[in-house]
């Protein structure tokens, strides 16, 4: 048998596979905690220092501690609840992963309560009256893969692991347009956007030079929702770089409809040009 702590450092790789994959996990907790402003900053690529600060819910000490307990989660009960997942996370397994290979720290407080540090020390779970803050939580994670040197020497540049990270905070941060956002890199301000009321001028923060070249898609038709915009041909790319597919504001990846963007588009584009888009596929909860 082996032991639970390599147990978990397994796991932990299905999770965990880069500085990215625990900004996804972080922000999206922030989100499904009810934010409406997140900061994320990062140095190193991620590979040495991740924080996220939120002003969501925060949690209560009980919650803190229970937060890093393998597949606990406050977001659903029973199986039933596996056909609505209305959530961006759900299984309760990200932060515990995470903490298994880095050093994670939580700083929370909810809107009545004192303010919480929780965190790993060897096998045990601690929590204790932390420092003043405001309400949400504040996540530090630091020395990704240290304790597994194996996993860390698969970690590319800080340059490459950044564009990543910043790949994935933008697949976030444009369908969650009611949400103020900032990123710091190397303690520098690289984006701070506030929350606006539609995805056009979303858009538009994170891409100056698409206003009022988008052109809006809507299709609505027996609980199927299609909707976005989409580049007009001229301002066609040679590259991929700017095109997302949401569905109930997810980022997903899907060649299928990627081909049939570019389709609908016929000769408007040569071969080797790519079409700008932003689509948002909208359907019910239990067919996704």
């Amino acid at each position: 048998l082996l032991s639970p702590d390599l147990i978990n450092k397994i796991a932990a790789g299905e999770v965990v596979e880069r500085p990215a994959s625990i900004v996804k996990e972080l922000i999206e907790n922030s989100i499904d905690a009810g934010s409406d402003k997140i900061i994320l900053k990062v140095e190193n690529g991620g590979i040495n220092y991740i924080e996220v600060i939120d002003n969501g819910t925060g949690m209560n000490e009980q919650d803190a501690k229970l937060a890093l307990v393998q597949h606990a989660t406050s977001k659903i009960d029973s199986i039933d609840d596996l056909k609505n997942i209305f959530t961006l996370g759900f299984r309760g397994e990200a932060l515990a992963s995470i903490s298994s290979v880095s050093n994670l720290i939580i700083h929370t407080k909810t809107s009545e309560g004192k303010p919480i540090l929780a965190f790993n020390k060897g096998d045990r779970i601690i929590t204790e009256h932390g420092p003043a803050r405001n309400q949400g939580t504040s996540v530090i994670v630091e020395n990704i893969f240290d304790k597994i040197p194996a996993r860390r020497k698969f970690l590319k540049s800080d340059i490459t692991e950044y564009k990543n990270i910043l790949n994935t905070f933008l697949k976030i941060a444009i369908p969650h347009y009611m949400i103020g956002f900032e990123l710091h890199n190397n303690s520098k301000v690289v984006y701070s956007i506030p929350k606006v009321d539609s995805l056009e001028k979303r858009i538009v923060q994170f891409y100056p030079n698409l206003k009022d070249r988008l052109i809006r898609i809507l299709f609505d038709d027996k609980g199927l929702q299609i909707s976005g915009f989409i580049g007009h041909p001229e301002i066609n790319r040679k590259d991929s770089n700017i095109q997302y597919i949401f569905v109930n504001k997810r980022s997903v990846t899907d060649p299928i409809i990627a081909k049939a963007v570019k389709s609908g588009f016929g000769t408007n584009l040569m071969h080797n040009q790519y079409p700008i888009y932003f689509i948002n596929i909208n359907i019910n909860e239990d067919k996704v």
